[in-house]
């Protein structure tokens, strides 16, 4: 049965904190374009959150004079507990918001919740860093923003390419399922909201954006680094313990594969995994000269391995043993980062332990102990990957033991 949303399409919250000099001239803009624009019935929320100048003046005033304009208080600060409340309380179809500053070009407006208004994707955001966008900012802070997302992107597995971005809609039904579950009430509640939904399979749809950044923006750059960093890590957990049940929502709302996608054999297997680490070998290089620069030697060797290891563990899961949906996907990804390390512990402590053998060893001789050693290591990596990581349960299953002599009855 569809939901009924009492004729509302569109709900557009707009979250301030202190932004007498700016709140007026945007909500009118925003409206005035709404009128014009809009074809969907639309309605405009200022959500003050603990505003201490005149921002709860003007605010109260827009809505008494404005037809379609609402005003909310909360006497706590937080930009993402603003939108909570606001699109909690809403009856729209789709939730919108806008920074208030309208550095986004409003033009981008009906593209962004169309897609969400026909039923065909669940959240929509505008990204800053699309090949056709068009964004003026300053050096520092695009550095940040895409280092933070190329971070985001690296560590979380997500594939939106702009977190941050004050632009974005998400279908009411979603939110109503996603909200709470995201604990963050500041600014990473965006990230943590689009994490959530993309781990639990739902459709994030992007647009290029022009966007103009505000010379007078007051984020604390700094802090908001930190506790975006800080968010991450914490999401991870709960996604790795199932804190947060993201195959519950797979199960309601996500989107499945049209045709599943079936388990290649043990021999493809083989062969894919092989690919995979070629590929991966010249991705660590590559990452681990763009690195030596800015980074020491060992600071850049481990973290081309990190980011190579992590990688390597969702192309295995995907292209080689045929796991796709977000079933268990950060337990498999932590659990692969457990057979890296054991597999590195063999190859770095091969040498320590010829060294210690035979203290004047030929180079020769190195060079066969690392030889032996990446083969075993190669060989363990498949297997657990295989039996533990990537196991599929069946009614006979087969062992570890069974699975190594497999593995080397087929390297022969």
């Amino acid at each position: 049965m569809t939901p009924s949303y009492g004729g509302l399409a569109l709900e557009i919250v707009v979250p301030v904190y202190n932004e007498e000099a700016v709140l007026e001239s945007s909500i009118t803009r925003l409206a005035e374009y709404l009128t014009h624009e809009m074809p969907s019935t639309w309605k405009i929320t200022i959500a003050d959150n603990a505003s201490t100048d005149r921002t709860p003046v003007i605010a109260a005033r827009l809505s008494e004079h404005m037809p379609n304009v609402d005003y909310r208080r909360l006497e706590v600060k937080g930009r993402g507990l603003a939108l909570r409340d606001a699109w909690g309380a809403s009856e729209a179809k789709v939730l919108a918001y806008l920074d208030v500053d309208l550095s986004t070009d409003l033009a981008a407006l009906p593209p962004l919740v169309a897609p969400l208004l026909s039923g065909h994707s669940d959240i929509s955001i505008g990204t800053r860093l699309g090949q056709s966008s068009r964004v003026s900012r300053g050096p520092k802070r695009e550095f940040i923003s895409r280092s933070y997302n190329f971070l985001l992107r690296r560590t979380m597995r997500v594939r939106f390419s702009d977190a941050q971005c004050g632009f974005k809609a998400i279908r009411a039904d979603v939110a109503k399922r996603l909200l709470p579950h995201v604990e963050d009430n500041g600014w990473f509640f965006d990230t943590e909201l689009l994490i959530i939904a993309e781990r639990s399979g739902l459709r994030i749809h992007e647009i290029p954006v022009d966007w103009v950044d505000d010379p007078d923006s007051r984020v604390d750059i700094k802090q908001t680094a930190i506790d975006d960093l800080r968010g991450m890590a914490r999401v991870a957990g709960s996604l790795v313990k199932g804190v947060i049940p993201v195959q519950a929502i797979y199960a309601e709302l996500g989107r499945r594969p049209i045709v599943p996608v079936g388990r290649p054999s043990f021999f493809g297997q083989v062969l894919r995994f092989g690919l995979v680490g070629v590929a991966s070998t010249l991705a660590f290089a590559l990452l681990y000269l763009i690195l030596q620069g800015p980074f020491g030697a060992q600071e850049a060797n481990f973290l081309a391995l990190l980011l190579t290891a992590v990688g390597n563990t969702a192309a295995n899961r995907r292209f080689t043993f045929g796991i796709s949906g977000p079933e268990k996907l950060f337990t498999q990804q932590f659990q692969g980062l457990i057979v890296f390390l054991l597999a590195w512990s063999i190859t770095s402590s091969s040498l320590l332990v010829l060294h210690a053998a035979q203290p004047d060893a030929a180079p020769n001789l190195e060079l066969l102990v690392l030889t032996a050693a990446n083969v075993l290591a190669t060989l363990m990596r498949f297997v657990l990957l295989r039996v533990w990581v990537f196991r599929v349960r069946q009614s006979s299953k087969a062992t570890i033991l069974g699975a190594l002599l497999q593995t080397t009855e087929a390297v022969r």
